[in-house]
């Protein structure tokens, strides 16, 4: 309450100085008065009342129900008891007390009087809403609690805060101001209604306009000034200055990495900000706080020198690597690539979490471009650097297999170093269309180290070269014009493939088959049949065999030639002479013919072997 409303003691005194001045105006008494007279004189004492007037009366008694009150009429006022009964249940009135009341009801026949205290503070707070209202003046208040739409506030009488009248700015939590005392301004008030409306919001204004004009006076690009958090958004916190705002964008609160202001901040906090920019006609404060502080990446190439180890934490993970914090402000990227020396890391959680201590080697550099390339792999030896040593070409080692696909096995060798058999490097003689149709996984296996490719990390391994190659060896087992047996395994239009052992195959042309025109073998021959053909050719760096069937048949006709010949008797005239030599003639013919088709029985297998099994042959 204000000062206004503290002026009922004034009234208290100014009702003393009235009442005596009434007794000073009475007729003074000569002792000869009759007792009409006198009555006359007593009645004329008394003080005249009105109901809703406001007295001033004096506690007489204090009953169980009422409390008695001298006013100054011939009977006493009643009060009820409930206007002295706190919320604990005390009762606060004492014999001799002092207070204003007002006159509720008034009945000079019965000589009744009913009194109200409460009533009475009532009439005195409206007296003094009045009075400020008309001063255009302020009351202070309590706001008791939150009603819709606003506030309840104890200003003597309750009176109503909307809640857009609070505050500047939206209020967020409206439970903050519950049992706050604040100075208010009565925008409009209703005795008959009961209706006070009250604002803080236009005294909150009227301070801010008044500061504003000097904070904008002292404003100026470079200094340094205290603000107030007023508001805190994703994109940066809204910093009262004095009447103006200024905005604290996220990017210029801190060298480091701020993921949302309100980790730093929260409203009403005091900081020291310094003046980036200001717009004077648009009242634009643009501020910072990192700008405080010098910019680390200053001193960082003194600090992070190239292939120094440096301590970090994981700030932040992607799919191409882990950002570590060296320094407030200052982050480096370890990017998956820089993570481990042999295994192939998809992404830096299968390495590092955030939050974790790590150790790095600087690997380069930028401080213009606030960049840091790091590395976790070089704190360690590269175990790619010495394998060569370990495991020089030409050893045989031996691992299990840990991986299996359609182009080879992964063999686990050591220090997470896996080596590749190619599927072209698992058999000398096999067609294998997928590794699972001879190995599984975790099988144990030997094989050769072919090559080591330490540049591109790749550890090249063979199992069929753990044993000779037995097309070496095919043209001494195998010789040209030799007959051999062997196990037809396919056939095609242009001619049969015979496995001559396991892995080995020979072709036998379709014009190699037989002397008569043979348009399919098909219609001859079966898989899994066995038959017996001549050695035509072998090719070992190829690695085909040229077989033919009818030829055969044309050392079945040389042989009966010859020996036709040989047992004939000699001639008793020239015609014997004549016939002996048209046979041999004809032997030396036929094996010219046999020459010229053995050559082109060659071209056509080879031709049938690339249209067959381009890939495997």
């Amino acid at each position: 309450m204000t000062n206004t409303i503290n002026e009922n003691e004034n009234q208290k005194n100014m009702d003393t100085e009235t009442l005596e001045n009434e007794e000073s105006t009475l007729p003074e008494l000569t002792g000869e008065e009759s007792m009409e007279d006198l009555l006359d004189i007593y009645e004329s004492s008394l003080k005249k009342f009105e109901e809703g007037q406001v007295v001033t009366g004096t506690v007489i008694s204090v009953g169980r129900d009422t409390v008695l009150v001298d006013v100054g009429y011939k009977s006493e006022g009643q009060i009820s008891i409930r206007e002295f009964i706190d919320e604990e249940g005390n009762v606060n009135v004492k014999v001799d007390d002092q207070f204003e009341v007002m006159i509720e009801v008034w009945d000079e026949e019965e000589e009744t009087v009913l009194l109200s205290h409460e009533k009475a503070k009532k009439v005195k707070v409206w007296d003094a809403i009045k009075e400020i209202y008309d001063a255009d003046g302020t009351i202070e208040g309590v706001i008791t609690s939150r009603v819709k739409g606003g506030f309840s506030v104890d200003i003597g009488l309750l009176g109503f805060l909307p809640g857009s009248q609070a505050d500047l700015r939206p209020i967020r939590n409206m439970d903050e101001m519950v049992n706050k005392t604040y100075e208010f301004k009565i925008l409009k008030y209703n005795k008959k209604r009961n209706n006070i409306v009250l604002s803080r919001r236009v005294l909150l204004e009227a301070e801010r306009d008044t500061l504003r004009s000097s904070t904008l006076e002292a404003i100026e690009e470079g200094k340094v000034m205290e603000g107030i958090v007023k508001n805190i958004t994703e994109y940066g916190v809204f910093v009262d200055l004095g009447g103006v705002d200024g905005l604290l964008h996220i990017t210029d609160i801190s060298w480091g990495r701020v993921k949302h202001p309100s980790e730093l901040f929260t409203v009403s906090d005091k900081i020291n900000v310094k003046i980036l920019s200001f717009d004077f006609e648009k009242e634009r404060v643009s501020l910072g706080m990192k700008q405080l502080t010098p910019d680390p990446w200053t001193t960082a190439v003194d600090k992070y020198p190239v292939e120094s180890k440096v301590l970090g934490k994981v700030v932040s993970l992607t799919d191409y690597g882990a950002f570590i914090e060296l320094e407030e402000g200052v982050e480096g990227l370890i990017h998956v690539s820089e993570m481990s020396w042999t295994r192939k890391i998809r992404h830096p959680s299968q390495m590092v979490t955030v939050g974790e201590e790590v150790e790095a080697i600087v690997l380069d550099l930028k401080p213009d471009n606030r960049r840091i390339s790091l590395g976790i792999k070089q704190t360690v030896d590269n175990p790619w650097e010495v394998i060569s040593q370990k495991y020089p070409v030409g050893t045989i080692i031996e691992g299990k297999i840990k991986n299996i696909t359609e182009f080879g096995l992964f063999i686990g060798i050591d220090d997470d170093i896996d080596g590749l058999v190619h599927i072209s490097d698992i058999s000398w003689t096999k067609r294998i269309k997928h590794p699972s149709e001879v190995y599984k996984k975790n099988d144990t296996i030997q094989a050769v180290v072919l090559d080591i490719d330490k540049s591109n990390e790749r550890f090249s391994l063979g199992i069929k070269q753990t044993q000779a190659d037995p097309w070496e060896t095919v043209a001494q087992r195998y010789e040209v014009g030799k007959e051999i047996s062997g196990v037809i395994t396919n056939l095609t239009d242009f001619g049969v493939f015979v496995e001559l052992e396991e892995g080995i195959e020979g072709l036998v042309h379709v014009s190699e088959i037989s002397k008569e025109n043979i348009k399919s073998p098909k219609d001859h021959y079966r898989i899994g049949e066995t038959i017996t053909a001549k050695v035509m050719n072998i090719n070992s760096d190829e690695r085909r065999i040229g077989l033919s069937i009818k030829r055969l048949e044309d050392d079945d006709d040389d042989k009966y030639l010859e020996e036709f010949a040989k047992n004939m008797k000699p001639a008793t005239s020239s015609f014997g002479e004549i016939l002996r030599t048209n046979i041999q003639e004809q032997i030396e013919a036929n094996k010219i013919q046999e020459a010229v088709e053995n050559s082109d029985v060659a071209e056509e297998s080879e031709k049938a072997d690339d249209a067959e099994e381009p890939e495997d042959k």
